[in-house]
């Protein structure tokens, strides 16, 4: 199947390439124009511009914006919208809000255009591992993908399927939540959860970290290695998980993360979901610590801010302030 795609930075290229692996037709553009040329080197179709895109692809045309939220998006869209014709789909992978994806939806469809909104999951590691996708949108127009989201999706794996569920697109890795916007509120939570999961192993990590203050009676001052704990917890543990994989390769580094400024960065959906949650009346104490916790990282910095900035980089290859001695894995730092 044919798709334009436009950025290709971090995952862009990578969805790109995993397309390609699997069978599928991607055009793709950047304003960079190196990162257009690196994807075109393996097999991509290359484009000159939205225009040049559009007259590449055949009808009814597919466009995935894989590009940051906000302005850049919002105007990749409306451009998109003067160049392609009624039947043509645009699709928005990035972490837009999802009360614009409602929006441009409603907008798009007085031209006849079809607007889909896809959460994806999968970070740096997604053109191996797949990309988990949280999709919005009207539902023939989610069939009429489904051959791309097959491709990009995990697919089984290692995950065996949970006792009960029938084989389905969900169990293979994506799922088609609701109507526009739905996609992009799913991952928005997720996102949120995300916050709350990684403060938690970072202030469990800083506990363990600081057994061995002098400030505490001698006889109760362990010099625990975390690195081993961390490695150990893997296996069979019920805190297990890949945020927890990615804090024991930062510590097999070094365990006092000295590469990492501990100042956090957050990207909009952990705000985003606590505006939910008081727009619903749902209380979430965790997550609007979580949220706060970042904040407050950016003046006072602590050892667990530092193991959030570890985790961020592992599987998003986000860089926070300092310079940072790890390489990203091989295939997604082209």
């Amino acid at each position: 199947m044919q798709i334009g795609i436009i950025g290709l930075g971090r995952m862009g290229g990578n969805i790109a390439r995993r397309l390609m692996r699997g069978g599928h037709e991607p055009v793709v553009y950047d304003r960079n124009v190196s990162a257009t040329a690196a994807v075109v080197t393996d097999g991509a179709i290359g484009a000159e511009g939205l225009a040049d895109m559009v007259a590449r692809l055949a009808k009814p045309r597919a466009v995935w914006v894989m590009l940051p939220a906000g302005e850049i998006t919002e105007q990749t869209v409306i451009d998109l919208a003067e160049l392609l014709e009624p039947g043509d789909i645009i699709i928005d992978g990035g972490n837009s809000f999802y009360k614009d994806d409602i929006r441009r939806a409603r907008t798009l469809a007085a031209r006849g255009l079809h607007y889909v909104d896809v959460g994806t999951s999968g970070g740096v590691w997604g053109l191996e591992r797949g990309y988990c996708m949280m999709i919005g949108g009207e539902a023939d127009v989610f069939a009429h993908l489904s051959p791309i989201f097959e491709a990009l999706a995990p697919g089984y794996g290692a995950i065996e399927r949970t006792r009960g569920r029938e084989d389905t697109h969900v169990t293979r890795g994506y799922v088609h939540a609701g109507p526009a916007g739905a996609g992009h509120f799913v991952k928005m939570i997720h996102n949120g959860i995300e916050y709350g999961l990684m403060q938690a192993y970072a202030e469990g990590f800083d506990i363990l970290y600081r057994k061995n203050n002098e400030s505490l009676p001698e006889d109760e001052r362990y010099d625990l290695d975390i690195g081993d704990i961390a490695e150990v917890w893997r296996r069979g543990s019920v805190v297990s998980s890949w945020l927890l994989d990615l804090i024991a390769e930062a510590l097999a580094r070094d365990e006092d993360l000295k590469s990492f400024s501990g100042q956090v960065a957050d990207s909009g959906e952990g705000r985003w979901t606590i505006e939910a949650a008081i727009e619903e009346a749902v209380p979430a104490p965790v997550l609007a610590a979580s949220l706060f916790a970042r904040f407050r990282s950016r003046t006072d910095h602590a050892y667990a801010d530092r193991l959030l900035s570890a985790m961020r980089f592992g599987f998003g290859g986000h860089v926070e302030g300092g310079h940072v001695e790890v390489t990203l894995p091989q295939e997604a730092s082209r």
